[in-house]
């Protein structure tokens, strides 16, 4: 579906439009999750699409973000991590643009796993065994006086995420609670190690 405007295209038309791509083939699963689109392209006009050739990283970024939000609101779930792309598609007109989605599972047993800096950095757990600290052999390292060398880790647990803490000296807390065992992660968990909050993500 193709939407018409007389003036050009203003990113907060792109993210209302993902959002009701969402809404609109949304389904359930057998375990009765409402699951939604995690891939998205986003079909410009020539023009428009070069209108936003300086922003794009950002944009797509921005936009990743709007969906995530929102599925976090509606408890929707993604079978794979989310992705927005811009892409021209010649047969458009300057004002109009249009949505494709799908639905794209990740590899069995290997559901993507995020970790959101404070700087918007994102960093991916791509091993079994992320390890959290001031060291640079950490997979997340955080140069911060109240977090310890190696002051907790993120290990992979069939199809999610546990963290532990590693008897850090300041703690681990998730969602302000200090945990005292492992404790499993969820989409959009707030991590705190020492001073510093990240955010997890499930996909």
């Amino acid at each position: 579906m193709f939407r018409r405007s007389r003036q050009s295209i203003r990113p907060i038309e792109l993210g209302r439009r993902l959002i009701r791509e969402m809404d609109d083939h949304r389904t359930v699963d057998v375990k009765g999750d409402r699951v939604v689109p995690n891939e998205f392209t986003v079909l410009l006009s020539a023009d428009d699409h070069s209108a936003f050739a300086d922003i794009e990283d950002a944009l797509r970024t921005e936009l990743v973000e709007a969906v995530r939000e929102y599925a976090r609101e509606e408890s929707y779930h993604f079978m794979g991590p989310v992705s927005v792309e811009l892409r021209v598609d010649n047969s458009l007109k300057a004002g109009r643009f249009g949505i494709a989605s799908q639905t794209k599972q990740a590899e069995p047993g290997k559901r993507p796993g995020t970790i959101v800096m404070p700087s918007g950095e994102r960093i991916e757990l791509v091993k079994d065994k992320n390890l959290i600290g001031r060291l640079p052999d950490c997979t997340v390292v955080i140069p911060d006086t109240n977090t310890s060398r190696h002051h907790a880790q993120i290990l992979r647990v069939g199809s999610g995420f546990v963290i532990a803490d590693l008897d850090s000296t300041n703690g681990t807390s998730v969602n302000g609670e200090r945990i005292v065992a492992d404790q499993r992660l969820a989409d959009g968990d707030i991590i705190t190690i020492g001073s510093v909050s990240v955010r997890f993500e499930a996909s």
